[in-house]
């Protein structure tokens, strides 16, 4: 079976996508000529007194016929036609589908008055958009063939050798049996058949080789961003090392194995450990977030929500005693399903919500995370009543390095990384993030946050 396919559209998925659109966009655009064929007829005989013949008009209702049997079964059959080469695919359905319609056109043609016809023109209507799809050869000899075709109808007609069938009152004198016009006439139709062949053929050629160069250049691009994921990954390992070996040395020095530490050193030096902690947390969500991108997979495991999150509070009890701030977890889900998630990212990312709410949340404050199931998605609330986020600056929120200004100058510690991380894991899981300020939580003064994360439970244990 012939190929069809050009050489120039190589493995480009797109240009399949393109051919099923317009074998599709050809279908539909036949039922349009379906009814303009009908309306064409009635026209003709109702509002403009151009009677047809008993001949003309059983010629023009049967091809109508044949045009909406044809195009439904092609339409019905499309669905089954895969891109595999060697087998009949998408491209040989565009070719099919042009020899029937130019089959069907020139018995048109012929029996509405040959090169009297008007709808002659649809040939090149054809062929454009057969240059847009198949080889050049293929077109090429497509469009000799209707040339050579059309010119053997209107000899024929001229010499008799097949009946003419005017459509009287359309033309004052007859011009099929003028040889001068028919001349001229079939020179000028075959140059417009070749050169809107010819200039099609061209334009789709060129389109689809920068196509081509596109995805050839976004593949480059992909590459790069892997070797820049690899380099960031490495620096950023080989910074947290000293980092942590700091950390270790001021617990020695804060433990007092040292020997005794004064009040006010201490007071230092616990400072310095929450800024050595704070860059540990920020590497390591950098590690992870290039982890994820340079993946671009997830580790899929059947995880529990409510023991995910108890998990995350425990992990931040030090802190929450320390401020005396009451973290409550409250279950309302009616059924109570597995989620399919990558684990350690979910802890990233619920684990910075967490980290949030308590870092900019006073002594006596309150946390309450609420889950809830609803549709078949699975709802995290996570409220507070801290210094709350500027309504201005809600949409911003979730942009990388971005703080909110009441931070800033509240003198809190961070690198705006945070949100931005749990924003990406959420989506990668095909989930939602969003917030609100004030919260249900809200006191005076206190305005706080509710963040609301929904995770899809469509694939559930």
């Amino acid at each position: 079976m012939i190929s069809l396919i050009p050489s120039w559209a190589g493995d480009n998925p797109e240009f399949w996508v393109s051919v099923k659109k317009r074998n599709l966009w050809l279908i539909k655009l036949r039922y349009g000529a379906v009814a303009m064929l009908v309306a064409m007829l009635l026209g003709l005989q109702f509002i403009m007194k151009l009677p047809l013949t008993h001949t003309q008009a059983m010629a023009y209702s049967i091809i109508t016929l044949s045009i909406l049997f044809y195009n439904a079964c092609f339409h019905y059959f499309r669905r089954f036609i895969k891109p595999e080469a060697g087998r009949f695919h998408a491209l040989h359905l565009s070719l099919l589908q042009m020899l029937f319609d130019l089959a069907a056109l020139m018995l048109l043609v012929h029996y509405g008055g040959g090169i009297e016809n008007p709808l002659y023109m649809f040939f090149i209507f054809h062929m454009i958009i057969g240059s847009l799809i198949l080889p050049g050869f293929v077109i090429y000899t497509i469009s000799g063939g209707v040339v050579l075709l059309f010119s053997l109808l209107v000899f024929s007609e001229y010499l008799g050798l097949l009946a003419h069938h005017g459509v009287y009152s359309l033309f004052m004198h007859p011009v099929y049996n003028n040889l001068n016009f028919i001349i001229v006439f079939l020179i000028v139709f075959s140059v417009m058949m070749f050169v809107s062949v010819t200039i099609a053929n061209k334009i789709a050629h060129e389109l689809y080789r920068r196509e081509q160069d596109l995805i050839e250049t976004l593949k480059k691009l992909n590459l790069a961003e892997i070797e820049k994921q690899k380099y960031i990954m490495g620096v950023v390992h080989e910074i947290k090392t000293p980092v942590a070996a700091v950390q270790s040395y001021l617990d020695l020095v804060l433990g007092s194995f040292l020997g005794p530490v004064a009040p006010e050193v201490s007071e230092r030096l616990l400072r310095a450990r929450k800024r050595t902690e704070e860059t540990i947390r920020m590497i390591n969500n950098i590690l992870r977030l290039s982890k994820l991108k340079l993946l671009n997979e997830l580790s899929e495991e059947e995880i529990k929500m409510d023991e995910l999150l108890c998990g995350i509070i425990d992990q931040h009890r030090a802190m929450t005693e320390q401020k005396h701030i009451n973290v409550v977890l409250k279950d309302e889900r009616k059924i109570k399903k597995y989620i399919l998630a990558d684990r350690e990212l979910l802890e990233v990312a619920f684990s910075n919500l967490l980290g949030n709410s308590i870092k900019y949340i006073g002594s006596e404050g309150k946390i309450e995370i609420l889950l809830l199931d609803n549709d078949d998605v699975l709802t995290v609330n996570l409220c507070d009543n801290g210094i709350g986020i500027p309504e201005s600056e809600l949409n911003k929120i979730f942009e990388e390095f971005y703080r909110g200004s009441n931070i800033k100058h509240g003198g809190y510690e961070g690198s705006g990384m945070g949100l931005s991380v749990v924003k990406q894991i959420i989506e990668r899981h095909k989930g939602t993030i969003s917030v609100e300020s004030p919260s249900r939580l809200a006191t005076q003064g206190k305005p706080g946050a509710c963040f609301k994360v929904t995770l899809p439970l469509e694939m559930t244990s």
